[in-house]
């Protein structure tokens, strides 16, 4: 958190001395704005080795995150000092000499809908890191999209070894497993308990 504080308040400094001076002598700013910034991703890549290496993870798993379009202003700003792509390459260089995994699912409505399957999520106005579901109940947004993220990749490695009638059998029976960026964690458990039920059978 200290780190990424500094990180805002050097670029509140480049936006506010852009202002008043325009942007021609702003180079030396933006050089030590992106030195902090490689240097986040470094702490960051290392941190989340570090703890998949402590809980002895075998795959490390990230949201493919494809940014288009173009941003002006303060957003700009934030979009180009987020080092998702160097940090991603980071961790996939030193988890590898960890033996550990990289994988990537995609990343669409896993913030945005809620992981027990109720519905889409209702972002907290004045605290963007809670969120309402449609049932009522207040939880954190982040760790919600965290059960989406594993759901979405254990789905997949359940399903990608089966014979292809099995596994329309199961996306018969589960038919939310289909579409992959609607998934779930409900879904998964909804998968789970098909297939127990199916080896009882």
């Amino acid at each position: 958190p200290s780190d990424k504080d500094r990180m805002y308040r050097v670029l509140g400094r480049i936006r506010r001395f852009q202002r008043e001076h325009g942007s021609r002598q702003v180079q030396g700013k933006w050089a030590y704005a992106k030195r902090l910034n490689t240097e986040l991703g470094r702490k960051i890549a290392r941190e989340i080795v570090l703890y998949a290496s402590e809980k002895k993870a075998d795959v490390i798993v990230f949201e493919y995150l494809e940014m288009k379009g173009k941003l002006s202003g303060k957003k700009k700003q934030k979009l180009q000092m987020w080092r998702k792509r160097d940090i991603q390459k980071r961790c996939g260089q030193q988890a590898h000499r960890k033996g550990i995994r990289i994988s990537r699912i995609c990343a669409w409505n896993t913030s945005r809908l809620a992981f027990d399957g109720s519905g889409e999520i209702a972002r907290d106005i004045r605290d963007h890191r809670l969120c309402t579901f449609q049932t009522g109940k207040r939880y954190n947004c982040d760790l919600s999209a965290s059960y989406n993220i594993g759901a979405r990749y254990f789905i997949r490695e359940i399903l990608k070894p089966l014979p292809e009638t099995e596994r329309s059998l199961l996306e018969a029976k589960v038919p939310a497993v289909k579409r992959r960026t609607s998934c779930v964690y409900a879904d998964l458990r909804e998968l789970i308990s098909e297939m127990e039920l199916r080896k009882v059978a």
